[in-house]
């Protein structure tokens, strides 16, 4: 095990349950605290870390070793050139991995688990899901891989990548001024977890939102419209087998029914709430919606009214 992995496992996942518990104690003193929300987010964290000791294979395994066997060179971290290299290189395919697991069903299933509760807070943070080598997260940042970069410093990279996003999701730190835009703030986090339409798919970045701003993701928080958290249709079980698996079992019915080739695809790669007649709840549709309804300002077709 790298000295890396060592402090991620044996330092910083310990010192991170801790600050969400005190994080905790500290909000159901002064309100309203779901403590079944926080143990299902903890639950997810430790199963998460037991599967990646025991089956440390993934879908993304075969790929990995062709990128490990034709890789264009061996990059070494002995400078501060190659580590600058391997941060805008994990931050740039963070970016697509994130942008997909919004955009792409097949992807969603397992990224909605961190969505799912309905409260933003420090715990939510360590909710990630337990099927993403399942899923295929990996595969996203098989090309650092083959251009030289070793697989596990690519991962544990991005394990430093989302320990970042840790404190971000507290709801209690305001905007920070001219960073906002620029990192990663709570405020943009705020804005990524939003289900209201005029928040959604918006601030993937991990550290950086510059391919946000890059790409036209990036969307500020409105003074005037106050975040929802949760998922568009909530959430409200706290199952942990219900709240892990309830996405693909969703696929899989919508799978069985489905009556062609293209619905069945359509299911697996289009976006969350894809209907193959139409009249789902995209993003797109539901803007549309409101646009109609006269709840938000611009046009259907364009999303610029609702970008920064």
């Amino acid at each position: 095990m790298l000295p890396l992995e060592k402090f991620l496992l044996f330092v910083a996942t310990p010192v991170v349950l801790i600050i969400a518990l005190v994080e905790a104690f500290v909000l159901s003193r002064i309100g309203r605290y779901d403590w079944r929300a926080f143990g299902v987010s903890a639950l997810d964290l430790i199963v998460r870390i037991a599967l990646n000791i025991l089956l440390p294979l993934s879908i993304a395994t075969p790929a990995i070793r062709w990128a490990v066997q034709h890789r264009l060179t061996t990059i070494h971290l002995d400078g501060w050139l190659a580590i600058l290299l391997l941060f805008l290189g994990q931050e740039f395919f963070y970016y697509w991995y994130h942008r997909a697991a919004h955009r792409v069903r097949w992807f969603w299933c397992n990224h909605a688990v961190h969505h799912s509760p309905n409260d933003l807070n420090l715990s939510a943070a360590v909710r990630i899901g337990i099927l993403s080598k399942f899923s295929g997260t990996a595969l996203f940042f098989v090309p650092l891989i083959w251009l030289g970069f070793a697989p596990r410093i690519v991962f544990a990279t991005l394990s430093l990548n989302l320990l970042y996003q840790f404190w971000i999701h507290a709801t209690w730190i305001p905007k920070l001024g001219w960073l906002e835009g620029i990192v990663n703030t709570p405020s943009a986090h705020r804005v990524h977890h939003a289900a209201n339409p005029a928040y959604l798919d918006a601030n993937y970045g991990g550290v950086l939102l510059i391919f946000d701003r890059l790409f036209g993701t990036y969307v500020k928080e409105r003074g005037d419209l106050p975040c929802r958290y949760g998922l568009v249709q909530p959430l409200t079980s706290n199952n942990p087998l219900r709240v892990e698996f309830f996405q693909w079992i969703k696929l899989v019915r919508d799978l069985a029914a489905a009556r062609s080739v293209r619905a069945f695809f359509g299911h697996v790669f289009m976006p969350p709430g894809w209907a193959p007649a139409g009249e789902g709840c995209t993003t797109e549709e539901l803007r549309a919606r409101q646009w109609e309804e006269g709840a938000l300002p611009g046009s259907p077709a364009s999303d610029e009214s609702f970008r920064a």
